[in-house]
């Protein structure tokens, strides 16, 4: 290749109105000019680049193409955007390529692509030139049916998914499983257990596998650990094909301090704030986004339009978002800077949620943004033109909380912590939620889910957490559960290592995953249960005060007298014989689920598949079930052709 004089083309690889809009934080497809991008000029194929580094003096571009010399591909800075460009000829996919700059110190430094599709897997990776259309998509029917998608009248229950370590090839040193492989075993998997979502631990490209993906440098591309783009979109489409619905986790809240990529990227603090008091999160050791530079806002709402537009995500789950909201996140007092008003919100980042939930929500209908959100800020889920951040939901940070400090204890104490359970109802409907145990709460020390509870009986462990899974797919709210969780992983989840799937040939276990897929199938049979989980009318508590016996009971409602089930919870370890139960309706009632069927890894009791309930003949006019609740366990009834609701 020659030097760019001899090749040069009088070819704008970026229109002047898409120029203007990014400067306003405005330009939705600037993704689809910055960075590398097969074009034609003059009748001559090669691909144009294009970087905002608005401070360099110079930029080149160097690659395998030009022996990695600055001097060959100069690059032009286009007006006063701060973008430079140039076009190469004769390039094809699969070149490696870096941004040379001379940066605002007058230093000289190599760059990744911070728009790139791919990069090569190195410690310092150069980006890939890609093809962007060489995909054939399969999944049109799943992309028609999502845009007609209102999701809190939906039942969701999603299943949270880190891919290196979901299922391991033993054969060949227990290596990962790649995209492709991963595709139809997930497909697969999910669709006996019953699951209408996966949720992807971050997949844009990271350098270090200890952070799981939450440490991105790779916002536009897949990680190449697990294959090619054209490979996730394969994954993708077949979950699509088996009606999964995919959600990815996504990271705007911080990024690493990598030096080949985006920190201090043109010799000046381009992305990040350069005030470390709302610049940096120590805690994690990473540099935290400039919300209030338009161009780096415009930078990430891209990415996530690029998730959706080129890989078909569903979803996004946002990590982080209370580090984002509060410049006070993780710092002591002196250690950060009040906003113009005085107080700890970052207005900035509470903008850019808000523009980024606009963004998503108009080019893609149907998709969802969910917020990772522990604190009280007001209207996470509320639409943005009613004051909200306009998320479609909000993990139920205190409910998790609450419900796993609940099962934590010996049963005999636990009637000194019953509001535990309660107190989620006083803020149940404040919010859209989504009831997560996740990969959180099975780090760092926790233990895994069974290890939290509290017996050395194996088969009581099952029990409790087979109760603790039924009440929470009763409780209002969609539903996700970190893998391994549904058949009971015994160790603490291990990020460079398989879940122990060994474990299935054992009934305790194997049992507990049965009962997890059958309560999504009954969450999915009565999908009034997903219309009203967001609606009070919902739900009706029969005795939510019964701390001494361990017992909760309540209804769930669907708006008319056929939709109806009972749940009765017995999460004490001492079965309740004859245990008297208020109902609305009379006649025989159901026993749909029990969580003591041997079946699951019971012991077999309950109330031989339903009852029939008697009349109150003192101090009521209403009717009574006289159930046999098993220690540690939960039951599900329904009543057989019901008549009007009393």
């Amino acid at each position: 290749m020659g030097r760019a004089e001899e090749h040069s083309c009088s070819f704008s690889a970026i229109p002047a109105t898409d120029l203007h809009l990014f400067s306003e934080g405005k330009a939705l497809r600037i993704h689809e000019f910055l960075g590398a991008h097969l074009r034609s000029c003059g009748g001559v194929g090669g691909v144009s680049f294009a970087v905002w580094a608005p401070n360099a003096q110079n930029v080149s571009v160097v690659g395998d193409f030009n022996g990695w010399d600055g001097r060959s591909h100069p690059m032009d800075r286009l007006g006063d955007s701060g973008v430079w460009s140039t076009f190469v000829e004769d390039l094809s996919p699969g070149h490696l390529y870096k941004f040379e700059l001379l940066d605002s110190q007058g230093n000289r430094q190599l760059r990744t692509d911070p728009y790139a599709l791919a990069y090569e897997r190195a410690v310092e990776p150069a980006a890939i030139v890609c093809r962007e259309d060489g995909y054939g998509w399969q999944d049109g029917g799943w992309m028609g049916r999502r845009k007609a998608l209102r999701p809190f009248q939906e039942c969701i229950s999603i299943y949270e998914v880190h891919l290196d370590s979901w299922r391991r090839v033993p054969e060949e040193n227990c290596r990962p499983l790649t995209y492709r492989e991963i595709a139809p075993q997930l497909a697969d998997y999910c669709t006996e257990m019953g699951f209408t979502h996966v949720e992807f631990l971050p997949l844009a490209e990271f350098p270090f596998d200890g952070s799981w993906g939450y440490q991105s440098t790779g916002y536009f591309a897949p990680t190449a650990r697990y294959g090619s783009p054209d490979d996730f979109k394969f994954l993708v489409d077949t979950l699509h094909l088996a009606s999964i619905g995919v959600i990815v986790d996504w990271v705007p809240a911080h990024f690493p301090r990598d030096r080949f990529a985006l920190a201090q990227f043109d010799g000046t603090c381009l992305y990040e704030y350069a005030d470390s008091r709302i610049g940096e999160h120590r805690q994690w050791g990473t540099l935290v986004f400039n919300y209030g530079r338009h161009e780096v806002a415009n930078f990430l709402i891209c990415s996530a339009l690029s998730w959706c537009g080129r890989y078909h995500v569903d979803g996004f789950r946002v990590d982080a978002v209370a580090a984002m909201i509060y410049r006070s996140y993780g710092r002591e007092s002196s250690e950060w800077e009040p906003n113009i008003y005085g107080g700890p919100e970052n207005l900035e980042a509470i903008e850019f949620l808000k523009s980024f939930n606009v963004a998503i929500h108009r080019e893609f209908p149907g998709v969802l943004t969910i917020a990772e959100e522990s604190t009280t800020f007001d209207g996470v889920t509320r639409p943005v033109h009613l004051g909200g951040l306009g998320f479609d939901f909000k993990w139920g940070m205190g409910w998790m909380h609450d419900t796993l400090d609940y099962f934590s204890q010996d049963p005999i104490f636990r009637k000194h912590c019953h509001n535990r359970l309660t107190f989620t109802m006083l803020y149940q409907y404040t919010e859209h939620f989504i009831l997560a145990l996740s990969h959180d709460e099975v780090v760092h020390g926790k233990g895994s889910l069974l290890a939290r509870m509290p017996s050395d009986r194996m088969d009581w462990k099952c029990a409790m957490l087979r109760s603790l899974y039924g009440y929470m797919w009763a409780w209002p709210g969609k539903k996700s559960l970190f893998m391994g969780g549904e058949f009971g992983q015994h160790d603490e989840w291990c990020h460079f290592r398989s879940l122990d799937w060994h474990l299935l040939k054992y009934m305790n276990h194997n049992g507990l995953r049965r009962w997890l897929r059958d309560l999504n199938r009954l969450y999915r049979s009565l999908p009034w249960l997903g219309l009203y989980d967001d609606d009070p009318r919902g739900f009706r508590w029969i005795n939510p005060d019964d701390a001494d016996n361990g017992v909760l009971t309540f209804l769930r409602l669907g708006g008319d007298p056929e939709k109806i089930l009972l749940a009765a919870c017995n999460f004490s370890g001492v079965p309740r014989r004859s245990y008297a139960i208020d109902v609305p309706i009379a006649g025989f009632w159901e026993e749909v689920l029990n969580s003591d069927s041997l079946h699951y890894g019971g012991c077999g009791t309950g109330n031989c598949g339903g009852l029939r309930t008697a009349p109150i003949f003192f101090g009521g006019t209403g009717q009574r079930l006289s159930l046999y609740l098993p220690s540690h366990s939960c039951i599900f009834l329904r009543p057989q052709c019901p008549p009007a609701v009393s």
